[in-house]
């Protein structure tokens, strides 16, 4: 069977836990920044909807942090469990981020429980928010300090091997590597452009089913408002990224891109099929377009893939999803910003079914985005495990019983994931905006 072989098995489960937890991770990221948004407007405005906003928001937050404990604390057992090579050797070197993540949990934990269970204790509820503000630290501190372990693994430095055992070890230069800055700046503009994308669906789906009470107009214009800064900066830290790929990983972004030939003026590739010569079909071709993301000059000259050996060459269906992440992401800036000009304007079909149904998707799209962007970045990386000095397969344990092990991790998330679904619906079906609040007046201003 497929998962008899170790490696692949352990690469499955790791996928299949990664995969999972991003979810829960992303919205751990974003959601508190949200609240802080919400109550703050709120407070400032003296407007009671912008506190039940941040009051609905974190009592579902709640929930997907008890599951992001137990998807975590996966993630932390199978990198000892399946890539025990990878662990003595690294574990040496970047422990310290790792046990800061630690940390970081704790410190948004213990504020978000006292935030939590503190309402209607304070009679200025600007002493409220204070506690908002350690918890979204401590929520953005864990996912800097998490993608400084996997800038490390793209962009491995701050030790030597010598004689193969590992010397001059410095965990500092190891964590502030070349890539951390790019990473760190997407994953936390991705984090909360997807979670404003995600709670913006939400209102429109309201919306849509007849719910017009002004509650949710203000969520929706507050989310698509903050989900269109942060998807613009995703994409400025884009093209960063792409020239950081360049100088560090030209292997990477030419597998991406299906750029076999070394050649000046390259152009991007999108979408399209590679037959048994890979040679590109159906592509798109924007001229020049390559050379301007890789190095800002549409002059300049590209590495191909085939100045690579064979045996280090990334696997090709990365090119698919960086396509996936490129498309849902354009889709999601020109989604948010005709529906701010819009407002601006006083453009009708915005109001439309049809356009609050385009929101809708764009909320479980943006998730689709966060994987296919992990998918390359990790995918991207093979055949290393710590690019340039161990591979996968050198990593891997060798133990045969990892196979029964995926089966039992997804059966664990199946059910981790219907309950999730179960419990927020039960919370929200139960206790609508409605029941919370008096319906007051609706208008054209509410928007605003």
């Amino acid at each position: 069977m497929l998962f008899e072989d170790p490696v692949i098995a352990s690469r499955f489960l790791t996928l299949l836990t990664l995969s999972f937890h991003i979810i829960y991770a992303t919205i751990g990221v974003g959601v508190p920044l949200m609240i802080m948004i919400a109550q703050w407007i709120g407070i400032r405005k003296n407007d009671e909807h912008y506190i039940l906003m941040a009051r609905r928001w974190a009592k579902g937050f709640v929930v997907t942090v008890a599951v992001g404990v137990v998807t975590g604390t996966a993630i932390g057992l199978q990198l000892s469990l399946l890539w025990p090579n990878f662990m003595e050797l690294a574990g040496q070197i970047i422990a310290l981020p790792l046990f800061v993540e630690v940390f970081a949990f704790f410190f948004e934990a213990i504020f978000l429980g006292i935030y939590l269970y503190t309402w209607d204790r304070f009679e200025d509820q600007r002493k409220h928010f204070l506690l908002l503000i350690p918890v979204a630290l401590g929520a953005g501190m864990s996912a800097f300090v998490i993608t400084i372990v996997n800038s490390f693994m793209n962009a491995p430095q701050g030790f030597d091997i010598v004689n193969e055992q590992l010397v001059n070890v410095n965990p500092i230069v190891a964590m502030f590597n070349p890539a951390m800055p790019t990473k760190v700046a997407h994953v936390l503009a991705t984090a909360y452009m997807t979670v404003a994308f995600m709670l913006a669906a939400i209102a429109a789906y309201n919306l849509i089913k007849g719910s017009n009470h002004v509650y949710h107009k203000k969520a929706l214009y507050l989310t698509m408002k903050v989900g269109l800064i942060f998807a613009l900066a995703a994409a400025l830290i884009g093209d960063l990224s792409g020239k950081y790929l360049a100088e560090y990983q030209p292997e990477k972004l030419a597998a991406a891109e299906w750029h076999f030939e070394t050649a000046e003026g390259a152009p991007l590739l999108m979408y399209g099929a590679l037959n048994e010569n890979n040679e590109v079909k159906n592509a798109i071709k924007i001229p020049y377009a390559l050379s301007i993301l890789a190095f800002g000059d549409p002059t300049a000259e590209v590495i191909g893939l085939n100045e690579f050996p064979a045996e280090e060459t990334p696997p090709l269906i990365v090119h698919y999803y960086f396509d996936l992440m490129v498309t849902i992401g354009v889709f999601m800036i020109v989604i948010s910003l005709i529906f701010w000009i819009g407002i601006k304007r006083g453009w009708t079909f915005i109001k439309a079914r049809w356009y609050r149904w385009l929101i809708v998707l764009g909320g479980p799209l943006s998730f689709l985005a966060i994987e296919a962007g992990w998918w390359m970045a990790e995918v991207g990386r093979q055949p290393w495990i710590l690019n340039g000095i161990m591979t996968v397969e050198e990593a891997a344990t060798s133990n045969k019983h990892v196979g029964l092990m995926s089966i039992l991790f997804l059966l664990l998330y199946i059910v981790l994931g219907i309950g999730t679904i179960v419990v927020l619906r039960r919370i929200f079906k139960d206790n609508p905006v409605e029941k919370e609040l008096e319906p007051l007046q609706d208008g054209d201003n509410t928007w605003h």
